[in-house]
């Protein structure tokens, strides 16, 4: 049988996290010996190597290190669970919640879902953390959030992914613009115009492939990664650009004015939904907002659309 406790998981992880004994120690407020004899526990009961110890420049995490501190950070956020399950607090769905989300889309849709669970589970505290498509894989990975509301690009292949809905690819135009009230707009109607590039991690290659499946080489005339600047250089007659989140109205921060209009071409379905580690196993707290996404998402990006 394998002997060890939380205790040593709990150690074991916050020496992984902070990258040195002496940290782990300080976040956990015991004696440095104590992390030591704890992970070398663990190494033992294991039979492993854990982290490789560098003179003067810490500990780094072996393969074998990386998988046990996945699964120990799932195995303590589930005993957390059963803790407050044992003091009756609300069946397990209390407590804080860290939850990622898309950075564009994040103050959109975000505050509404929030609202919704505030409503049937008001003793769940989520705490989001805004972030690009990489940094929100990066953060499943170290355990700064359980779940992540983002779009499915480029995900690896440690990130599991289940789409809620699908989402079409906006031209973001200047309200004044020849194509401003039409249906749908080609890409190749835009060919000679200036192109507003949002240049987030990810999104730059997507947006980048969209144009060179249509054969098209883009005139960018800037390029920046802040969702609202796109709005408010489109918005000020600098170019056109592409996007996939859609705010509910139809103003840049500046007040001038532009129009988003569904790109007629490709054909290409991207969604937006929820991702997580693969070889995670879900918290109470984390299905309850994952129902939540999937049941008020859709409206919610109706409703705007609509507005």
């Amino acid at each position: 049988m394998i002997h060890y406790t939380l205790k040593h998981l709990r150690y074991f992880v916050a020496a992984a996290d902070a990258g040195s004994v002496t940290g782990a120690a300080r976040s956990c407020h015991v004696s440095q010996p104590s992390v030591s004899a704890a992970v070398a526990h663990l190494e033992e009961v294991f039979g492993v190597q854990l982290f490789v110890r560098r003179h003067a420049r810490g500990l780094s995490l072996t393969p074998a290190g990386r998988r046990l501190r996945t699964a120990a950070r799932g195995l303590l956020a589930h005993a957390e669970e059963l803790a407050q399950d044992a003091e009756g607090l609300a069946e397990g769905l209390a407590g804080d919640f860290d939850a990622g989300c898309f950075v564009t889309f994040a103050p959109i849709v975000l505050p509404g879902l929030l609202r919704v669970l505030a409503s049937e589970h008001p003793a769940i505290r989520v705490r989001p953390h805004e972030d690009d498509l990489r940094a929100l894989q990066d953060g499943l990975r170290r355990g700064r959030f359980e779940v992540a509301l983002t779009y499915d690009l480029n995900l690896a292949s440690d990130i599991a992914f289940e789409a809620v809905v699908a989402v079409p690819i906006y031209v973001a135009l200047p309200a004044g613009h020849r194509l401003a009230r039409r249906e749908r707009v080609r890409l190749r109607e835009l060919a000679d115009e200036p192109l507003v590039l949002l240049g987030l991690p990810d999104s730059r290659g997507h947006f980048l492939s969209v144009f060179a499946e249509a054969g098209i080489e883009p005139r960018i005339a800037y390029e920046t990664r802040s969702f609202e600047m796109v709005r408010g250089l489109v918005a000020n007659g600098y170019g056109y650009s592409l996007l996939h989140s859609r705010a509910p109205h139809h103003r840049a921060l500046d007040g001038s004015a532009l129009v988003c209009v569904p790109l007629e071409e490709p054909e290409r379905e991207i969604h937006m939904g929820l991702a997580r580690l693969a070889v995670s196993r879900p918290t109470r707290m984390g299905l309850a907002f994952a129902r939540v996404c999937r049941e008020r998402l859709p409206d919610l990006l109706d409703e705007q659309a609509e507005g």
